[in-house]
């Protein structure tokens, strides 16, 4: 089973805190809820896992994401993920990603996401609907942590003044004295939940489809 992702965040954070966030495949695994990379094979290959919880029980998927292209002038990124469990199903995804200027706010930017994911074997029973949901959710909390990410990086404006004091400090015995500038500390990036909750997606595809199925009826 196939299901398409074409998908665009905007983020109340520049585009280039968002693109460093973007062309650091450890800190993007960071981001995704339940994601590990656990050994960089090459450059541009790793080595990594997924968690799935539902209830008591953990579902653990392995694979491989590969760089196929990363395009700093375009601030792009095109990736590739497989991945199988030890029940015999296998995933596998070509994603391109960019970070886009916002054109109304030079301080905001966009998360541009185009997804192709292959499931197969028990997952594939699900069917295209509700993996698209699925999927969305796990968007959300993964856009959500990309975004705290590249909040808590230094802003471009913070590094110019740090890089205009370190001048100001650095000139000669004849230079005269400047007021130290105060730089605002980088906020810390939020804590990470370790695997996927999917009691918590299966009770949320519960009550969209009640809610649904309420307003249909009233």
């Amino acid at each position: 089973m196939e299901v398409k992702l074409d998908k665009r965040y905007p983020l109340d954070v520049d585009p280039a805190r968002a693109w460093a966030i973007l062309s650091d495949l450890k800190a993007v695994a960071g981001c995704m809820p339940g994601a590990e990379l656990t050994e960089q094979l090459s450059d541009t290959s790793y080595k990594g896992g997924v968690k799935v919880k539902v209830g008591p029980a953990v579902a653990q998927f392995g694979g491989t994401v590969d760089v196929l292209e990363k395009s700093e002038a375009d601030r792009k990124m095109v990736l590739r993920g497989k991945g199988a469990d030890k029940g015999g199903s296998s995933a596998s995804m070509d994603l391109i990603a960019h970070i886009e200027a916002d054109p109304a706010n030079p301080a905001h930017s966009v998360l541009h996401g185009d997804a192709s994911v292959i499931v197969n074997g028990k997952f594939a029973q699900f069917g295209g609907r509700m993996m698209v949901q699925v999927s969305e959710m796990i968007l959300v909390q993964f856009v959500e942590n990309f975004r705290q990410a590249a909040l808590a990086l230094p802003s471009p404006a913070s590094q110019a003044m740090a890089e205009d004091a370190a001048v100001a400090f650095g000139g000669t015995e004849e230079s005269t004295p400047i007021a130290p500038v105060a730089v605002a500390a980088p906020r810390t990036a939020p804590p990470v939940a370790q695997e996927i909750n999917g009691l918590a997606i299966v009770w949320a595809l519960i009550k969209s489809w009640w809610m649904g199925l309420f307003g249909k009826k009233t």
